[in-house]
């Protein structure tokens, strides 16, 4: 895929084309870093939804849209691939929660009448759309006055295109090398989940997913944010905890040196 070309369209039929196995790995606990560490931080981070009506934004294959319906949200999600749609469709038929999924854009909420929802969450996918203050703004049109919007968003000060962990003789990580934050031409980043187990039953695979990256700045963030209408009420730079950090080496190195996510919660005046 050309640089030139990512667009919605080459970001929905990334999606497209890493719905099957994506949904397989993350279903099977395979996404270790979300179970153990993102996911949740985010939960003690987010505001209450019980009774509330949310939407989730790019919400994938559901499995945290149905994690929010469990809190007691009144659960919309969308997201720009068909498939993953598809395939949380799919859950939600299986075992009803009552959530909704639309094929959208979340830059493109058009579908959606204005203040029809309490709060927005997304969960690290606000940094993969080409558009964010368009999303931004779509999500304030929906959202009712006092609404929140709460997100989070790999950290755009540590997680840049020059990305290097640095090691000493021994092999422990000293440190985090970044390097050309300003950059913000988007590209394609090919990777696994690199803690998934290899058996037998389960052999390794080589199929790598296709994300299209749009990198942006700490301000870029902030500003679309409050461009938009929003306050914000807090953000968070949340750390594995202790206990995770003394079992997990791939876990301590966040612990010990940087955060790997941002969060922001932020409500609609």
């Amino acid at each position: 895929m050309a640089e030139k070309t990512l667009d919605e369209a080459a970001v929905a039929a990334a999606w497209n084309r890493n719905a099957a196995f994506w949904t397989e790995e993350v279903r099977s606990g395979f996404d270790f870093y979300r179970e153990l560490y993102t996911f949740p931080a985010f939960l003690d981070f987010m505001p209450d939804i019980a009774g509330r009506r949310v939407i989730d934004l790019g919400c994938g294959e559901g499995s945290n849209t149905r994690r929010f319906a469990k809190l007691g949200g009144s659960m919309t999600g969308v997201d720009i691939s068909a498939e993953m749609i598809a395939r949380a469709w799919q859950r939600e038929e299986e075992e009803p929660l009552g959530i909704a999924y639309h094929i959208s854009s979340f830059s493109d909420l058009s579908s959606f009448a204005d203040a029809q929802f309490d709060c927005a969450l997304s969960t690290l996918a606000l940094m993969d759309g080409p558009d964010l203050p368009a999303a931004i703004q779509a999500c304030s049109r929906v959202l009712r006055p006092g609404g929140s919007l709460c997100f989070s968003v790999l950290h755009p000060c540590f997680i840049t295109p020059a990305i290097r962990w640095l090691n000493d003789g021994e092999g422990n990580h000293v440190g985090l090398r970044i390097g050309r934050y300003f950059e913000k031409e988007p590209f394609v980043e090919y990777w696994r989940f690199g803690r998934r187990p290899h058996t037998a039953e389960l052999p390794a695979c080589d199929q790598p997913f296709e994300v299209p990256r749009f990198p942006r700045t700490l301000s870029d963030y902030i500003n679309a944010v409050s461009e938009a209408g929003f306050k914000i009420v807090k953000i968070a730079e949340p750390r594995p905890s202790e206990e995770m950090a003394r079992a997990h080496d791939w876990l301590n190195r966040w612990y010990r040196h940087a955060p790997l996510v941002l969060f922001c919660l932020a409500e609609k005046m």
